[in-house]
């Protein structure tokens, strides 16, 4: 999903321009099917960014060096690693290293991504186990790749070393995301029809398991205080969850065919979602009511048509950092996608 980072400023998007292209390597000496490069990431700190490059890669990049090499060698660039000359805390707390990109084998096709940094004042939620054999420091920052084959792998971003590897689904990992607040809790959605809760400070502990879905899981996202959960799937699904007691709270009616995509606002006051329905849903998740509807056709088709192949599947959505803005990518018919930036004041129902 994509997402606008803290120090956009939205009113500039309007003069933005490419500056830069990273490219995948043309052939990968062990080949795992093609080059499907459907995830990217930034850190919570913008200070890596990774990208699935297909062929079941990942690529990580210190995001900074990676910016002066655009304006050194011009917009296209595949990092070199021995140019990385700055220098940070690793991982285990001792002596500084210079941040380098990582090529990481992820062993099968890469279908989400997730960073995840630590917090050591939260504690691992399983309060009877003593010894654990990861303890994540302030400067801990992990990856998380989800697999086709189900499983989940987690990587020290700084040494592109796998610590863990988490197997309890059976269909294709295809969202994760971490608990904003530090406490290293991730969700997984999956096409096994469940949602499932690690906790990482318990070395991979799986804590619960959601059900509800009666189909494939799409995707799921935080509320900004981690208390809550949105989970989007197949047949028209949008769950909200407790995640202080891993229930549900209630299921929002209103989509037309699979809701693909859900972002919650900075203050946690909104929620949007995408769906195959042509159309964005802003809602208000205490009450399940629709605040706003925005769409991709108009007039807005009829719920038949809506549930079909209509040319306009929604595919993603995210709310700008002041939750005045929401950025929604459709399918056209025009040879490429169209990205839609919509002002949150905006009632007219079209964007």
């Amino acid at each position: 999903m994509a997402s606008f980072p803290p120090r956009v400023n939205e009113k500039e998007i309007v003069r933005s321009r490419t500056i830069g292209e990273l490219l995948a390597p043309a052939a990968p000496f062990d080949k795992k099917c093609g080059r499907e490069n459907w995830t990217v990431a930034f850190a919570p700190d913008g200070s890596y960014f990774a990208w699935s490059q297909g062929h079941r890669t990942v690529k990580l990049v210190p995001w900074s060096q990676c910016l002066k090499n655009f304006l050194l060698h011009g917009t296209k660039n595949i990092t070199n690693s021995s140019s990385l000359r700055l220098s940070r805390q690793n991982s285990d707390g001792g002596q500084k290293n210079k941040p380098r990109e990582h090529i990481i084998d992820c062993g099968d096709i890469v279908w989400s991504l997730a960073f995840g940094s630590s917090v050591p004042e939260k504690q691992s939620r399983c309060v009877n186990i003593e010894w654990h054999r990861f303890r994540f420091g302030q400067d801990q920052l992990l990856l998380a790749t989800g697999l086709n084959n189900g499983r989940i792998k987690i990587w020290d971003v700084y040494t592109g070393k796998l610590l863990l590897n988490l197997v309890d689904h059976t269909e294709v990992v295809r969202d994760l995301t971490f608990a904003p607040d530090g406490s290293l809790i991730l969700v997984s959605a999956s096409r096994d029809k469940t949602l499932r809760v690690w906790d990482l400070k318990d070395d991979g502990n799986m804590m619960k398991v959601l059900r509800g879905h009666q189909n494939w899981v799409y995707s799921c996202a935080f509320s900004p205080d981690s208390s809550m959960l949105c989970s989007v799937g197949a047949s028209k699904a949008v769950f909200l969850w407790d995640m202080d007691k891993y229930t549900m709270i209630q299921k929002l009616e209103g989509h037309h065919h699979d809701v693909v995509a859900c972002d919650f606002s900075p203050d946690g006051a909104l929620l949007a979602t995408a769906s195959y329905d042509t159309r964005v849903y802003i809602w208000d998740p205490h009450t399940g009511d629709i605040l706003m509807e925005f769409g991709h056709l108009f007039p807005p088709p009829t719920p038949i048509f809506a549930g079909g192949a209509n040319d306009r599947w929604v595919r993603s959505v995210s709310f700008s950092h002041d939750g005045l803005h929401v950025a929604s990518l459709a399918d056209d018919k025009a040879p490429f996608p169209s990205m839609t930036a919509t002002d949150g004041h905006d009632t007219s129902g079209k964007c």
